[in-house]
């Protein structure tokens, strides 16, 4: 199959205006100088040292161009033609990782203007993640973002935003791509979803127990990173509590529950959606 290729603006190497060729399995591959001049081109390659590209079986080079017929790990990494002393052009040599299940798992905490992605495979040692077509499509306008966390799991953590309005019918799926390295390896995934779909809120806050005729009235405050108004984004929430007489353990939507309870918790999913649930808030103990 023929290597993908592009030009990156800024690649992951940090380097300005280098091309990267991105190859399978012992791919062949060709790769072609940058200039109008025909002969006299040398190619070098850098390992632990720069040196010149030896021409042997599996390496010609015609021109202002170089083959690789078979192409090993130690072939990987940097290639540059020179002519006259002068370095005219630098190409990566890359080799495409395979995918170990999916990757990248995004969420958002409410309808707000950004949502949060994690990268579990931890075979990568550099992360990071554009939104939008142009990234999809590997244009040279993506704007990346880096890593904001690196997580104790050696997984990555991101923060992302987006443009999309909170109280308009969602219509425009988000586009998230996630390229990842390691050494001369590198992986390129693009996951598609609406914010609708990601959507997790925070855990809710257990305000108070009022003790009423018919039971105990538990009141539930949205967290504080939920969308607002509240009328307009509604929670709906669970109760899990534990009775007092027998320590088993029930769940109630409703908020009016027994009395004879130790301990409740809460969670909460939007009411619209379905999203998925919260984390549950931590136990609480019932005095009364």
């Amino acid at each position: 199959g023929h290597p993908a290729r592009k030009t990156l603006s800024q690649g992951i190497f940090g380097l300005l205006f280098i091309i990267v060729l991105v190859i399978k399995d012992e791919d062949p591959v060709t790769l072609s100088c940058n200039t109008t001049i025909d002969s006299n081109i040398t190619w070098k390659f850098h390992g632990e040292v720069t040196e010149d590209v030896a021409l042997e079986d599996g390496v010609q080079q015609n021109g202002k161009n170089l083959t690789l017929s078979d192409v090993g790990a130690n072939m990987l990494g940097e290639y540059t033609c020179w002519a006259e002393g002068q370095k005219l052009s630098s190409i990566y040599l890359l080799r495409k990782a395979e995918e170990e299940n999916s990757s990248l798992h995004c969420w958002a905490k409410s309808y707000d203007c950004n949502f949060g992605c994690k990268w579990n495979d931890t075979r990568f040692t550099e992360v990071r993640l554009g939104l939008g077509h142009n990234c999809a499509e590997g244009q040279k306008s993506c704007h990346w973002v880096k890593s904001s966390e690196k997580l104790q799991d050696g997984g990555f953590q991101f923060q992302l935003f987006h443009s999309l309005l909170p109280y308009a019918e969602e219509s425009t799926m988000l586009e998230v791509t996630a390229e990842a390295k390691e050494n001369f390896n590198i992986l390129r995934t693009t996951k598609k979803f609406y914010l609708r779909d990601i959507i997790r809120p925070d855990s809710p806050q257990l305000v108070k127990c009022e003790e009423l005729e018919k039971g105990l009235n538990v009141i539930i405050k949205p967290p504080s990173t939920w969308s607002t108004p509240h009328s307009f984004f509604s929670l709906e929430h669970e109760i899990e509590y534990v009775q007092r007489d027998d320590g088993q353990t029930k769940n109630s939507s409703f908020p009016l529950i027994p009395k004879k309870i130790s301990k409740l918790r809460v969670r909460s999913r939007d009411s619209l959606v379905q999203s998925a649930w919260s984390e549950w808030s931590p136990w609480n103990n019932v005095k009364y």
